[in-house]
């Protein structure tokens, strides 16, 4: 069983997460990809983050869209802050010893990951895909990949890293989507059109329960 998981906060989720998935379920031959809304982010966010129904219900909202997308409130269910090592733990108790699991991530987080709870032990429970992000160059990445002392081995030939459990890592290209949540947030506050940058039920939802109230003093 090969599965993908994309997590985030999807405050709200966009268009740009939703191509990264269906691209990653095509390129590595997925069953799907499971877009998992964090439940109490460990790091602190400069903005206030929506409540976790409305971010869950976008993400419904947004996976509707295409059969190759599942949502999983995994995160929400479970007490505390929300740590990505538990949830992949989680997920292997779930499915079990045949489970091929893929950790979708931009290459922009993927640099934080030392901060993360546990950060060495993630690559014993997935392969990674990092997708690139501009503004970072191939050689400050392999630099950043050693420092990480977890014993990933260049395979030049196939252009990923190996790791000892046997779980891959590799920077991947994706469609580029110049579009951010935080962006989305700040032109709902100033009562811009977010049409296209959102999956239409998901605009229409921000609207109806009035996420990200406009700023009438602007």
């Amino acid at each position: 069983m090969k599965l993908g998981i994309l997590g985030g906060t999807f405050n709200p989720i966009h268009f740009g997460h939703l191509r990264v998935a269906e691209e990653i379920v095509e390129d590595f031959g997925l069953e799907k990809v499971y877009l998992i809304p964090s439940g109490v982010p460990p790091h602190r966010s400069p903005h206030p983050i929506a409540d976790f129904s409305h971010r869950l219900e976008m993400t419904r909202l947004a996976s509707e869209i295409s059969p190759l997308l599942e949502v999983w409130d995994i995160e929400g269910k479970r007490p505390g802050l929300s740590y990505s090592i538990e949830t992949l733990r989680l997920l292997h108790s779930h499915f079990g010893s045949k489970l091929e699991l893929f950790f979708i991530i931009g290459l922009d987080a993927f640099i934080e990951i030392k901060t993360w709870k546990e950060y060495q032990n993630l690559f014993g429970y997935a392969s990674f895909v990092v997708i690139d992000r501009p503004g970072y160059s191939t050689e400050e990445f392999f630099t950043f990949l050693d420092s990480l002392h977890v014993g990933f081995v260049r395979n030049p030939e196939r252009k990923y890293f190996c790791h000892p459990s046997g779980n891959i890592l590799l920077k991947k290209d994706t469609t580029l989507m110049d579009i951010s949540a935080s962006r989305i947030r700040e032109m709902v506050n100033k009562g811009k059109s977010i049409r296209f940058l959102v999956p239409e039920p998901v605009r229409e939802y921000i609207e109806k329960v009035g996420l990200y109230p406009i700023d009438e003093s602007t």
